[in-house]
């Protein structure tokens, strides 16, 4: 009799454990795509260089993030970094930025830090032709299935 109730108890204990693992599972973040790699660093500076940053945001997290540029100098979200950038994407007509063949994606969790140089190719509205090399740093999070920039500096070499 005590063999068939330690059966029982410890069957009722085995299936309380794998539906506690099972239910644990499903509260975990949605499995994201591909990691970030150089080809989705470049479709992020492509959408910059549609000089709308509409087509940037999707890469970018909501909510308070820090968000360094060349200009002004430091954005506390991804609202504040696209009001403050309209302005400045305002006194150009076209871009191009090329991210260079030195980008490096690493893994750290559930998340991704990458760098590169990025060749900048714009012109203004007076036809000021703008050629420069930008320095990289980008934090990706997976946020809802998606690869997010929770954290990016862009900054020129001094001059």
């Amino acid at each position: 009799m005590q063999k068939r109730v330690f059966t029982v108890l410890v069957c009722i204990v085995a299936m309380s454990l794998s539906g506690f693992a099972a239910q644990k599972k499903s509260t975990r973040k949605s499995a994201a795509g591909p990691a970030p790699d150089k080809a989705y660093m470049q479709k992020i500076w492509d959408g910059w260089g549609t000089l709308d940053t509409a087509n940037t945001a999707q890469f970018y997290a909501q909510g308070p993030h820090v968000f360094f540029d060349i200009a002004p100098l430091k954005y506390d979200s991804w609202d504040e970094y696209q009001s403050g950038v309209k302005k400045v994407l305002a006194g150009y007509k076209s871009a191009k930025f090329t991210v260079n063949d030195d980008a490096q994606v690493h893994s750290a969790g559930n998340s991704y830090w990458a760098t590169s140089t990025v060749k900048e190719d714009a012109t203004l509205k007076n036809s000021k032709r703008e050629l420069a090399t930008w320095r990289w740093t980008v934090v990706f999070e997976n946020q809802d299935g998606k690869w997010l920039i929770v954290h990016e500096h862009v900054s020129a070499p001094a001059q």
